[in-house]
């Protein structure tokens, strides 16, 4: 399960802890998710988090199979054969213990069957050491494979946090498009009586009439907003799209800190993020095949043993069954230039994996350096925002007491509605930019994995 109570020292805790309801069920009640349960539902279900598990199980089966090179290996076998050289027909007849000197044509012994039903086992003794660099090279890709994982996960946690914060916010600017259109449709059904009583002009009801078209269209647009976000958080989650599904709302506000510098956030990524150790891993792992690689130069020493009977049919008698062993040795004078290409096609992906590292070690500098810029400015906004929102509305509640008074324009009174609107839609984006920007902020120093 994920456990939010392990960042209780980050910055997120209190968000978490009051924005999600952290004391509720693990079990999201009527389908409707807390941030929590929907990543621990994400966990579970995710197609590609499932995908790294399958590729865990598949580098573990690599090492079983590597470890096979040290086990002798048996198998059994049946062979048929039927020759009349003289030679080959007189070593069967041997075999199947019925030589008769008195009654043999050794020049034209006619055509001889033989049967031979034999268990052969053989042992590498020696492989140039390919055995074992390949055994830890598979070792190696199985904690590669975790690291991916986790990395995964941390992604994973990451992009649902986010996907729920965008629901929460499409859901709050859903809000205040319904909002405005219930202020502008009060002081539309206002102005249609008082144009009736012939106190406004016809202008005034037709400019409120374009605000409420307008207001109705920012409602429609904010609702398929939510719609859009939700879909993104469902394939997250891996809810099909016939699935019941909501997410529990909650009215509480706590805003992330950053109290750490770049510099400090940075050395804290680069030691923690799975996927520079995932990176060291693999040059680890190309090294190993390197050396494999190069170990094809040297001899190969096998000891073998076959039990066996030779007969003319497939009667089996302990008379006629025979063991052979023996030690050999082989080496490879030319191979096509097979071995040394090899070779090279080794120390070029163990320079590949170290350019990947590399790659992979910028990448997190600049997801670092992102996040925490953006939530930096996101903090930035929420302040400035928050007192535009509380200058908005005091000046809205102003202007609307002058517009009953018939003091000021309609035109005036649409201007600040929507001055107010927007303010309200600024520190909603700024909030959640914020939240959403602290979420990458974790995955970028791997705090998820």
């Amino acid at each position: 399960m994920f456990d939010l109570s392990k960042y209780a020292t980050s910055a997120a805790t209190a968000l978490l802890l009051g924005c999600i309801g952290f004391s509720a069920p693990a079990v999201a009640e009527s389908n409707n998710y807390t941030l929590e349960q929907a990543v621990n539902y994400a966990l579970d279900n995710n197609p590609s988090l499932q995908v790294m598990h399958e590729r865990i199980a598949q580098a573990e089966a690599q090492v079983g199979e590597a470890l096979a090179s040290f086990y002798p290996q048996v198998k059994t076998r049946l062979s048929y054969e039927h020759s009349d050289n003289p030679a080959r027909a007189f070593s069967m007849v041997i075999s199947q213990r019925r030589l008769d000197l008195g009654g043999t044509d050794f020049n034209h012994p006619g055509g001889v069957d033989n049967y031979r039903p034999e268990v052969i086992a053989t042992y590498s003794l020696f492989n140039g050491g390919q055995d074992y660099q390949n055994k830890i090279a598979a070792e190696l890709g199985v904690d590669a494979a975790t690291l991916e994982e986790s990395a995964t996960r941390n992604q994973l946690i990451q992009a649902v946090t986010s996907a729920f914060y965008s629901v929460l916010a499409a859901k709050e600017a859903h809000k205040v498009a319904q909002r405005s259109i219930d202020a502008v449709k009060s002081e539309l059904e206002q102005s249609r009586t008082r144009y009736e009583a012939g106190t406004v002009l016809k202008s005034d009801v037709l400019s409120l009439e374009v605000q409420l078209a307008e207001a109705q269209d920012a409602e429609i647009q904010a609702a398929n907003a939510i719609e859009l976000a939700q879909s993104g958080l469902r394939t997250l989650m891996g809810i099909d799209a016939s699935g019941e599904f909501g997410i529990a709302e909650s009215s509480v506000w706590q805003l992330p800190q950053l109290d750490k510098s770049f510099e400090t956030l940075l050395t804290q990524a680069i030691a923690q993020r799975p996927e520079s150790e995932a990176a060291q891993k693999q040059i680890e792992i190309a090294e190993r095949k390197l050396s494999a690689a190069k170990g094809a130069h040297l001899p190969r020493a096998d000891a073998y043993l076959s039990y066996g009977s030779d007969s003319k049919n497939l009667d089996y008698s302990t008379n006629r069954d025979n063991v052979t062993a023996g030690v050999q040795v082989e080496l490879d004078v030319f191979s096509g230039f097979r071995t040394s290409e090899n070779v090279k096609k080794a120390e070029r992906q163990l320079a590949e994996a170290k350019k990947i590292a590399r790659k992979i070690q910028l990448d997190i500098e600049n997801d670092v350096k992102t996040a925490y810029l953006k939530l930096q400015e996101a903090l930035e906004r929420v302040k400035v925002t928050t007192v535009s929102v509380t200058s908005a509305e005091e000046a809205f509640r102003l202007v609307s007491e002058q517009r009953q008074a018939d003091v000021v324009t309609i035109t005036r009174y649409i201007e600040s509605e929507v001055a107010r609107d927007k303010a309200n839609s600024r520190v909603i984006a700024a909030r959640y930019d914020a939240l959403q920007a602290e979420a990458e902020l974790n995955k970028a120093l791997g705090n998820w994995k």
